[in-house]
């Protein structure tokens, strides 16, 4: 019998001994990152802002930095109003607000998953009462066991073996979730700072825009009361008056129009700056054309500044873990759980010595659990986790292509601008003398009125399509900074609105 049992002993030993040595093993795919197949350098990257022989095709591993400081990259306009607004923005946005919320949320969760590492205890204390009946005190069927009243005090704890890293790849899973919802934010705070910048200059653009109609409706004046005295005269038909006062209600519409578009700008800026429209205004200011030089920087770099791709690839690291999980679910997990304190009859004796009770064993939950038949829900399970990680590459991928795109957009963008700028200058130049000179031959005599006019039409066309293009250079300069991730080069870094504060237990997880 003692040879019996030392064998047994034996066995359970070297049960518990191979348990403990799968304990924590992962069952997940080795985790790498898929090759996005980056260009060396883009192809739109203007040439006084290439890169030196020695840099153009190198090639780092990129690595996600969306927690890295960018800077105020908005202050490279030097521009204090855009300065201010920048600010406000940050601190009263309310989908800025909402991603904190969200990164929170996800700390959270991330919280309840590392629970899952510790053991769980708990305490109890109160009456209960209770009847057994005869059979199961092996006593005859019409015995009488009177009820009873039984006081307790007790604790109770419960712990999971990570049996093949079940409980660690949750973990991990949780902490690339928290991870990406902290790239998400960054991303939401880089969209807002942009579309700052981006409906500031806009709102310049249509100052400028009112300035030109300002400046024309004022030429129409003129112009009405030159042909009305050459009217008044007998010089010319009451045709040429009539075309007068026409150009001047429709350079005045046109100048409504502008107000309009610009009452609209005004109040979306209002909204990004967490304030009601009605509580925002902002003075005329005509816009000053922005020429700053943005260097794009190496390809590969771009894989470590986009908080959105940050985002991505963290997504595609929680997938790969929830295989592990998946996985786990095919072989023995080990639950331990048991009690133990006091157990009498009477208040009073609760606490002595001889009241001590404990509970081990099957009956608590102590169980190695496995499964062999659920009707094909893990394999499921399984095949659902390897295609949303799939998915996520697929997603990670097109992420990188799209921001690839981005940047040559606007860097593209940019060169024309830049060309488009200074033939649209040209064509203002050119249009102002073609004006100057048919309004001179008219007072001659030499041309008809409806030749000043066009010549007029002209001359504002050119000027608005030029304050136009001044904006569109500004924008597709915060546009190109924000498909760069918000900063480039060695820009010093400038405290931002920071995430919200972790907790101990989510900083201990990263």
């Amino acid at each position: 019998m003692k040879t019996l049992n030392t064998k047994r002993w034996l066995g359970l030993s070297a049960l518990l001994g191979s348990l403990l040595v799968v304990a924590g093993c992962s069952l997940a795919p080795t985790y790498t990152k898929p090759d996005v197949n980056a260009p060396a350098a883009f192809k739109e990257t203007p040439q006084e802002t290439a890169l030196a022989p020695s840099e153009q095709g190198t090639w780092k591993t990129a690595q996600p930095s969306e927690q890295a400081l960018r800077g105020e990259w908005w202050t490279v306009f030097n521009d204090p109003t855009l300065n201010d607004l920048e600010h406000q923005a940050l601190e009263a946005n309310q989908n800025l607000k909402a991603a904190a919320a969200r990164v929170k949320e996800s700390r959270a969760i991330n919280q309840t998953a590392r629970a899952g590492l510790f053991p769980t205890l708990d305490a109890g204390f109160g009456p209960t009462r209770e009847k057994l009946s005869p059979a199961s005190q092996f006593l005859p069927a019409n015995a009488n066991v009177p009820s009873q009243t039984l006081w307790r005090a007790e604790g109770s704890a419960s712990y999971e073996v990570d049996l093949f890293g079940r409980v660690s790849d949750s973990v991990k899973a949780a902490n690339a979730d928290t991870e990406q919802s902290e790239a998400l934010f960054r991303s939401v705070q880089l969209a807002l700072q942009a579309d700052v910048a981006q409906n500031y200059f806009n709102l310049r653009e249509l100052d400028s825009e009112s300035d030109v109609f300002t400046r024309t409706v004022t030429l129409r004046e003129q112009a009405l009361k030159l042909v009305q005295n050459r009217f008044n005269e007998g010089e010319i038909s009451e045709l040429d008056v009539a075309q007068a006062r026409s150009e001047l209600a429709t350079a005045k519409s046109d100048a409504m129009t502008v107000q309009r578009l610009r009452a609209a700008s005004e109040h979306g800026l209002a909204v990004l700056l967490g304030k009601a429209a009605s509580q925002f205004s902002m003075a005329a200011n005509p816009l000053t054309p922005v020429e700053i030089k943005i260097p794009p920087g190496l390809p590969s770099s771009l894989l470590e500044r986009r908080p959105d791709i940050a985002a991505a690839e963290r997504t595609m690291a929680a997938a790969n873990s929830r295989i592990g999980v998946a996985k786990a679910a095919f072989f023995p997990s080990l639950n331990i759980t048991g009690s133990g304190g006091f157990e009498s009859a009477t208040l009073g004796d609760l606490f002595n010595w001889s009241s001590r009770t404990f509970l081990l064993g099957p009956f608590a939950g102590t169980a190695l659990n496995l499964p062999i038949f659920d009707g094909g829900r893990r394999k499921g399970n399984l095949a659902n986790a390897r295609a949303i990680y799939e998915e996520d590459v697929a997603n990670y991928r097109q992420q990188v292509l799209v921001a690839f795109q981005e940047v040559e957009d606007n860097l593209s963008d940019l060169r024309i601008l830049e060309d488009q700028t200074r033939t649209q200058a040209e064509a203002v130049s050119a249009s102002n003398r073609a004006a100057q000179l048919s309004r001179s031959q008219y007072t001659e005599g030499a041309v008809n009125y409806l030749d000043v006019i066009d010549a007029e039409r002209t001359v504002l066309q050119s000027q608005r399509a030029a304050v136009q293009l001044a904006g569109v250079q500004a924008t597709s300069t915060v546009n190109l900074i924000r498909a760069l991730g918000g900063g480039w080069g060695d820009m010093p870094a400038a405290p931002a609105t920071p995430l919200p504060a972790a907790s101990d237990a989510s900083v201990a997880s990263r």
